[in-house]
Formats: structure tokens, sequence, C-alpha cells
């Protein structure tokens, strides 16, 4: 297989009468596909089946098996559509089985309070940060596709302990065309951020579940860089929780992340 960016992945995705698309192993962490490519997959299903420009408000994720490289089908289904919000499901399936399912609500905007989230906006610059490709040797093979910088905060298998990690990231591909899955994918690059508690690495690890709220509709995001900071919040019986905050250049919040890890090492 050729290795093949994302936008052309999901491309053909959004073309195929029959909701098939393919990725080679340059997207792969260990046997299972990237988090955020798998879970792109199903966002491109569903919305292929929206009658109306609503964006999507919130999205639900179980990983339940691996994603192999190869060919990929995505099972959408609407579960209910009313005047101002659409509930829909998808299901990646590789080989017959169901890898992956996610659960998505798109709503219209609608008259209500507006209460700014609290920031307190004041990162890293880029240029302070250390680049992806000087941490490569310890970095899964899809970070190829995306230009960032490790911030303050603990540096995967850096060895120095912290429930921190910091982030500027983008895409090296133009996603312009394809907002949601664009964000989508940059929400997911952040590792167990205890992984910087082990100074040798990898150490494999997965996500179990993982929730994502859109503050501001993806279709209206003009950033390409994003500011992620992520919090690990709990680690135990070799799981771990996480939370994260997802920011345009612009210091504007633009999602909130919540996962269920597991890692053995």
């Amino acid at each position: 297989m050729q290795l093949s960016d994302l936008n052309s992945i999901l491309s053909r995705l959004e073309e195929s009468e029959d909701n098939i698309t393919s990725f080679d192993e340059n997207w792969s962490q260990g046997r299972s596909a990237y988090g955020g490519i798998a879970t792109a997959f199903a966002v491109t299903g569903m919305r292929k089946l929206l009658t109306t420009s609503q964006p999507m408000r919130s999205l639900m994720v179980s990983f339940i098996a691996p994603v192999p490289p190869g060919e990929v089908k995505v099972d959408a289904y609407i579960q209910r559509q009313g005047r101002n919000v659409t509930q829909m499901t998808a299901s990646v399936i590789c080989d017959g089985q169901v890898c992956l399912q996610a659960l998505a609500a798109f709503g219209n905007p609608r008259e209500g309070l507006n209460i700014p989230p609290k920031t307190d906006f004041n990162p890293a610059t880029i240029e302070s940060g250390v680049k992806f490709a000087d941490h490569a040797k310890r970095a899964p093979g899809f970070l190829q596709f995306f230009e960032g910088v490790w911030l303050d905060g603990g540096l995967p298998f850096g060895g120095k302990p912290s429930s921190e990690l910091n982030l500027w990231i983008r895409h090296r591909a133009d996603m312009s065309n394809l907002p949601t899955e664009k964000l989508v994918t940059i929400c997911d690059i952040p590792p167990p951020v205890i992984l910087s508690y082990f100074d040798d690495g990898p150490i494999p690890s997965s996500s179990l579940s993982w929730s994502l709220e859109f503050v501001v509709p993806p279709e209206e995001i003009e950033s390409d860089w994003f500011y992620l900071e992520f919090v690990a919040e709990a680690a135990a019986d070799g799981y771990t929780q996480q939370s994260g905050r997802v920011y345009d250049e612009m210091g504007q919040l633009c999602a909130l992340s919540r996962q269920c890890m597991v890692y053995f090492g």
C-alpha cells in the first residue's frame, strides 16, 4: 500500500457508495490504526447521512478491537432526527468484525445563554518546544503526518513524572474541506499523560473510550495550529483517566476531551 495523506483516505470514504476506504501501516500505532483516524472514519460515515448543515456537538467512541491496515467499512445510521438535533451511530468494520463504535449528536445553533468558558491561555511558544522529529525514536509513525512540538509538562518517556502534557500541533495536509475530521484527529494526538513516568519506551497503550464535546462548531474554526492542554486525572490497575482542552492559535477554546486508557508498563 502507498503512503496516503488523511484527506485522500477520507475523501475516498466520502465518495464511496459502499462506505469503504483503506489506509496503510504508516497510520498504525502498534497493531492498530491511530485512534484519531479510526474515529474519523466513523465521523465521515455519519456526516454523509446528514441532510442539513448541522455541526457536530458531541462524540462518544468505544474502541472495541484493533483496526489493522487495509480496507475498512463504515456502517452509519440515523437513530433520531428532530428539528434541532440529529443523533447518529456508526461502526467501523474490518474483516467483518466491528472494531469501533461511535455515537454523535449534530445540532443547529439555538438561542440561549452565552457564558464564555474560563480560560487562562498563555502557552509556551512553538519555538520553545521539542519537535516531534527530535523525539522520533519514541514516537509512533503516524506523527509524520503532523507538525508539532512537545511543551512544558511531561514529555512521553522523558523519565520526569508529570500529570500534565501540553503541545502545539497542526496537520501537514490541507484539511480545510473536512473541518470536523480535522479537529477530531487533532484531539486524539496526546498519548497517556502518565507515559512521562517512564524513561524507556515504547510502552503499549490504547484508548478504551473517548468523549469529545465541541465548544465551537468545527466549521467555524479557521486555525491550522492547535494548542492541547491535557491532564492525567487518575491512574490505577493499569488504567488511566485523562481530560484535555483544545484551543485554536488565537486562544479560543474549541473542544473538551476525556478518555479512559489502558497501558502495559
